[in-house]
């Protein structure tokens, strides 16, 4: 798995943003600033459609104030579900969706896990980081079923006891 100290791999994808969608790799979309890079295990899918999603756009300005320059959303779904899901939660003026439709990043981090219990195939598993200039600071993964480690209330801790 990914740890602090790491640099975020070079995998081809598919970045959702307020000005459209565009081809690049996670090193591009990840590399510059400060970044808190959140993975979901999928768009609309309840604990992320309800639960993570949402706090990160609700502490938007709070992570910038932070030193936050970009939130990135990561799924496992092609980037016109990340598109649909990006509007339908009116988020795209804050977070910015790395659509990872074939777990090539969830692999490549070491952050892929298997939901096909569900139905859902190889998927990220549910995490956020905080990855400065390309190379990652930390990494919250969630150990159990919810959001605690991983969401916006805990980035934000996390960033303000670094500043501290």
């Amino acid at each position: 798995m990914i740890e602090r100290g790491d640099k975020v791999p070079s995998v081809g994808t598919k970045l959702v943003t307020a000005a459209g969608i565009e081809d690049t790799t996670s090193d591009v979309a990840l590399g510059s600033g400060t970044v808190v890079m959140f993975a979901v295990p999928g768009a609309f899918t309840p604990t992320c459609h309800v639960n993570h999603l949402p706090g990160f756009v609700a502490n938007a300005a709070k992570l910038r104030a932070a030193g936050v320059d970009r939130i990135v959303c990561a799924a496992t779904n092609d980037h016109h579900v990340m598109k649909a899901w990006a509007e339908a939660t009116n988020a795209l003026d804050d977070v910015a969706f790395l659509a990872d439709g074939n777990a090539a990043l969830a692999r490549a981090m070491g952050l892929d896990k298997d939901f096909s219990g569900g139905g859902m195939g190889t998927r990220f598993a549910r995490c956020a980081m905080i990855i400065r200039n390309g190379v990652v600071d930390a990494v919250f993964t969630e150990d159990a079923p919810g959001v605690t480690a991983s969401g916006a209330p805990a980035i934000l801790m996390a960033l303000e006891a670094a500043a501290a």
